[in-house]
């Protein structure tokens, strides 16, 4: 369905529909049920690859995505396609990682290049979300984030030769 290679694929849960990002720049939505067919939701401006895609856990309206080389990241609701529910712009280098809290339909923590994970109250959507409720600061930057599911007040980041478990 991408023109071009794809890069990430994610399952809403409890239902038959999951979503895929690609070199493309589009999010694609497909429905298990109905393979032959694809709904662009939203689509970069140039083209620009979009890297990694995240279904909230709890809420499968709304899915997260962010562009290669970028330090900005999308949040879109798929029942308005097109238009981002709201941009995250508290990463000041490329976001490497994000991940829905297991426990909370609003919380989001992205992580990137400058070191940051930060940690974000979208429950006031759809106003503006100006600035993370947390953020911690690694030695490096972070390439990968966990958010644990049966511990849902543990995330773990992983940077350079490290691994780390924060109490959020």
């Amino acid at each position: 369905a991408h023109d071009r290679e794809v890069y990430d694929v994610a399952f809403a849960t409890g239902t038959d529909v999951f979503g895929s990002v690609g070199a493309d720049g589009s999010v694609r939505l497909f429905d298990r049920r109905s393979l032959e067919h694809s709904t662009i939701i939203y689509e970069t401006t140039e083209s620009k690859p979009l890297l990694r895609l995240a279904w909230n856990k709890l809420d499968p309206n709304y899915v997260v995505t962010f562009t290669v080389d970028e330090p900005a990241v999308i949040v879109l609701d798929i029942r308005m396609p097109s238009v981002p529910a709201t941009e995250l712009s508290g990463h000041r280098e490329p976001v490497n990682s994000v991940a829905w809290a297991p426990h909370s339909s609003c919380h989001l923590c992205t992580a990137g290049e400058d070191s940051q994970a930060l940690i974000w109250d979208l429950s006031l959507l759809p106003k503006p979300i100006e600035d993370p409720i947390l953020a911690y600061n690694a030695d490096d930057a972070i390439n990968q984030l966990s958010w644990s599911a049966l511990q849902p007040d543990w995330v773990s980041i992983a940077f350079n030769q490290k691994l780390q478990i924060l109490r959020v």
